[in-house]
């Protein structure tokens, strides 16, 4: 997520100069073409303009979705940070030896709570890398990699929080006994959250909470589940290709006749407005470029790039607050912004 209040021109340069560039040269060849008369082709300056109009309300519309996906997100990740501070607190208040006959001693009830609450840290980590795992219509998709997404993902993405995986790996958070088990399935943030209610289970079998206190823990472990399911609906089910196809179309019919209306059109100021059309013409395809890579990107909210959630930043201040509540001091650093990046 960009963090910046203003825009990084030299970031922009690193990761979108290349489309100016070939624009030019594209805008550039055409120019040429016309300055040594090999070609005379003159479209009306009308309908080209009226295309680019009608390609500006598509691609707005396609923007406007994409905007919701990751407004969406976000809101479902500021759940997630509503109710883990609510489990904490719950796990913190409800795990008593109040309702326990056997009157379980403050350090086996203080491992208890750090078993529930380390266990639910592993799995904010675990839908967090569920979530980074690349689909098909993602830039990201490793069968699609190519050399200007691996720089962006490394320089200004995913790459700038690559030296906190050690503090994410799950045999942190997790028993030993039941790590290799619960990573080792299809979905390991599901059986994460389903362990917890065993263990809930199990306490209340033993008398440490009662049943008002077993069920309210259940409804929050269910929202957990909700929340989980609303991220992957986002990731699994894409906006809907044909307007995304459609629209990266309309925008290249768009810039393919551009020149053959400016340029012929400019050049009757003088050969000198020649010269003018070439950076011009680069500039209005250019924004219309930009708007279809800012809709295509902002759609996809968890891709590991430079406009993603930051969810790493929100699992560290999940992480901390709950820690925290277990009366620990030794905590890790809040994840910071690199590059006006946060991930």
């Amino acid at each position: 997520m960009l963090v910046t209040r203003d825009i990084d021109y030299l970031t922009l340069i690193k990761v979108r100069g290349m489309t100016m560039i070939w624009l030019l040269i594209f805008m550039g060849s055409i120019a040429l073409l016309y300055y040594f008369e090999l070609i005379s082709i003159e479209i009306p300056w009308l309908p080209v303009s009226v295309i680019g109009t009608a390609v500006a309300f598509y691609v707005g519309f396609k923007n406007n979705q994409a905007y919701d996906r990751m407004w969406e997100a976000r809101k479902i990740w500021g759940g997630i940070i509503n109710d883990s501070r609510t489990w904490g607190m719950m796990v913190d208040g409800y795990v008593t030896s109040l309702f326990d006959q056997n009157k379980t001693g403050a350090s086996e009830l203080h491992d208890i709570k750090k078993r529930l609450i380390y266990r639910h840290i592993g799995w904010l980590y675990a839908h967090r890398s569920q979530l980074l795992i690349p689909t098909p219509w993602e830039k990201n998709n490793l069968e699609k990699s190519n050399k200007s997404v691996d720089f962006e993902k490394e320089k200004f993405g995913i790459g700038l929080v690559a030296d906190e995986k050690s503090r994410t790996d799950l045999d942190i958070y997790l028993p030993e006994a039941e790590h290799d088990r619960l990573i080792s399935n299809a979905n390991t943030a599901t059986q994460i959250i389903n362990e917890q209610s065993r263990d809930l289970t199990k306490l209340r079998a033993h008398g440490i909470i009662d049943d008002f206190r077993h069920v309210e823990l259940e409804n929050l472990l269910r929202s957990f589940y909700t929340l989980q399911g609303k991220n992957e609906r986002i990731k699994k089910f894409p906006l809907p290709r044909q307007y995304a196809h459609m629209s990266r179309i309309f925008v290249g019919v768009f810039i393919l006749l551009l020149p053959f209306s400016m340029i012929p059109e400019l050049l009757k100021l003088g050969d000198w407005a020649l010269w003018i059309s070439i950076p011009l013409s680069a500039l209005i395809g250019w924004v219309y470029v930009m708007m279809e890579i800012v809709g295509e990107n902002t759609a996809n909210p968890f891709q590991g790039l430079i406009y993603d959630i930051p969810m790493m930043s929100l699992c560290r201040t999940i992480e901390i607050d709950l820690r925290e509540m277990l009366g620990e001091t030794e905590l890790p650093p809040t994840i910071k912004a690199k590059n006006g990046v946060l991930m």
